[in-house]
């Protein structure tokens, strides 16, 4: 019984004039323009550069989706026997001949190879807009976004190659698709006013420090120790904001390691995004205080390929704990499926945010014009919010569903945690046997989100010293980041592997007697929606 959903490729082929058999690759064109009938303003200009990042399927699935049942399997001999990234690579990845097939094709149309990658599921190229059209047969064409103030190139029709070429997809052909922080954000004075009772501890009774272990994992010694928890970011921060935060929280100072991906410089933007790097830091070192190093993976805030982030993630294989606040428009995506699966052959947890717009409508989630993925992806544990009331000496009194009921300009939405059901990813097989009756999900498909935690009421500390307070499921990835890097501490002292894809194990749990014990189940609530998640 399968309970990971892998995706296969839907290949259409087409024949040259020449008699040349080609693939066509759908998902290229963006949905924007053919929704909205939009109007080119031009083509892009045939000496601009491109950075294209090229994905390549999978082998063996059938293989794979039965090892990875039986590694999460506890009655299973290989329970919890994880691979290596060479042994993911070997097994399962592309072979290293249709690798450098692929790596010879670009190169003879003109491309520059910038990066190999040792699962070999992807490979970067730079090359002209004039390569890009004669090699993949579209043309380039700038569009005005209809909701941003910028331009965007795309192809005027899907990209076809070569039937012997094994691509599966092409990320950054076009510009359309950028990421975008699951973060809220009002600033705060350093006049504010003191904490209030209930609430934490922070200017003006935001949470913030140690107010997240007292409420949540009251009187452990667990502390992160050991542990490396990484994180998939898209802007830059300032160290100095996380030595601000550690001092005024009276934490402990943690290691730091960037890593700069697509010829970031990792310097903030100013535009918001360096928020969410600087609250996504201060969550995890919040949760996990003494954790061994925090791995801040920085790609560029216009990057139209994510899965150069995740998949450098995946490779280091250095973090256990994953957590990424950050979702972008294009919907689901094959090659960012598969590098979620080596994470979860690899004993990965990878912890996205759900978003912010409250429940999404029937294939909202899924919409390529909106932000939502990867948030209902089979192969993450989804992320929630919740807002959290605290009692006496900060401990937890009770927690509802976060849903501000305000709307919220950017999204085009009401301002709440988001969740619903996915139109594109089948219910999995540790999701089923939930009983979906109050609170209207599906027995069908995958529903997400998976667990919550607080998200409002959070202080952070960002762009040179500036006070802030944050809400948004953002809030809440990282903190179970961190204490997922609790529990796989624990995990080590007694000789034990790290919990890995925790979806399963959650999901055993919620079906058990043994549930409340485990979990605090949020029935005060709702996250209704009050629109029809159309960002147009």
């Amino acid at each position: 019984m399968r309970w990971l959903a892998i995706l296969s490729l839907v290949v259409l082929f087409t024949t040259t004039a020449q008699g040349q058999e080609r693939q066509v690759l759908n998902g290229h064109v963006p949905r924007v323009v053919t929704s909205l009938n939009l109007q080119p303003i031009g083509p892009l200009p045939s000496e601009t550069r491109l950075h294209l990042a090229i994905g390549l399927p999978l082998r063996n699935k059938e293989a794979l989706s039965t090892l990875l049942q039986q590694i999460y399997d506890p009655a299973s001999s290989q329970y919890h026997h994880y691979l290596t990234t060479e042994q993911f690579t070997e097994m399962f990845g592309p072979t290293e001949q249709d690798y450098q097939a692929v790596v010879a094709f670009a190169e003879s149309q003109g491309f520059t190879v910038t990066t190999m990658y040792p699962n070999r599921l992807l490979l970067d190229v730079e090359g002209a807009a004039s390569d890009v059209e004669k090699t993949f047969q579209v043309k380039m064409l700038n569009y005005q976004h209809p909701k941003e103030a910028r331009t965007f190139y795309a192809p005027d029709v899907e990209p076809s190659v070569p039937s012997g070429i094994k691509i599966l997809d092409i990320s950054g052909i076009s510009n359309y698709p950028r990421p975008h922080p699951m973060s809220h954000v009002g600033q705060l004075t350093s006049q504010a006013s003191s904490p209030t009772p209930n609430s934490g501890s922070g200017p003006s009774g935001t949470y913030m420090g140690s107010d997240f272990r007292t409420a949540y994992v009251p009187g452990t010694s667990l502390n992160g120790s050991g542990q490396t928890i990484a994180l998939a970011q898209w802007d830059g921060y300032l160290a100095s904001d996380i030595a601000a935060y550690e001092s005024k929280a009276s934490l402990p100072s943690v290691t730091l390691l960037n890593i700069l991906l697509n010829g970031f410089s990792g310097t903030p933007t100013g535009n918001g995004g360096e928020v969410e790097v600087s609250l996504d830091i201060e969550m995890v070192i919040s949760m996990a205080p003494k954790v061994s190093k925090v791995i801040v993976y920085e790609g560029s805030p216009s990057d139209s390929s994510p899965n150069v982030v995740l998949s450098r993630i995946a490779t280091d294989n250095l973090a256990k704990q994953i957590s990424m606040s950050w979702g972008w428009s294009g919907g689901p995506s094959a090659s960012t499926d598969n590098i979620f699966i080596q994470m979860i052959s690899q004993g990965q947890s990878f912890f996205v945010a759900s978003g912010d717009s409250d429940s999404y409508t029937n294939g909202a989630v899924d919409n390529s014009l909106l932000y939502g993925t990867p948030s209902d992806s089979t192969n993450v544990t989804s992320v929630g919010g919740t807002t959290l009331t605290t009692g006496g000496g900060g401990a937890y009194a009770s927690e509802a569903v976060w849903n501000t009921r305000s709307w919220d300009v950017d999204l085009s939405a009401y301002l709440g945690s988001s969740g619903g059901i996915s139109s594109h990813y089948a219910i999995p097989t540790w999701q089923q046997g939930v009983s979906m009756a109050a609170n209207g999900g599906s027995t069908s498909y995958r529903n997400f989100p998976d667990v919550g935690l607080t998200a409002t009421n959070v202080f952070v500390i960002a762009d040179n010293d500036l006070w802030y307070m944050v809400s948004g499921t953002s809030c809440a990835a990282p903190l179970w980041a961190g204490f997922t890097a609790l529990v796989n501490q624990q995990a080590a002292a007694t000789g034990q592997s790290p919990v890995g894809f925790l979806n399963p194990a959650l999901y055993a749990i919620g079906k058990s007697a043994s549930y409340t014990n485990c979990f605090h189940d949020t029935t005060v609530g709702d996250n209704t929606s009050m629109t029809t998640n159309n960002p147009y």
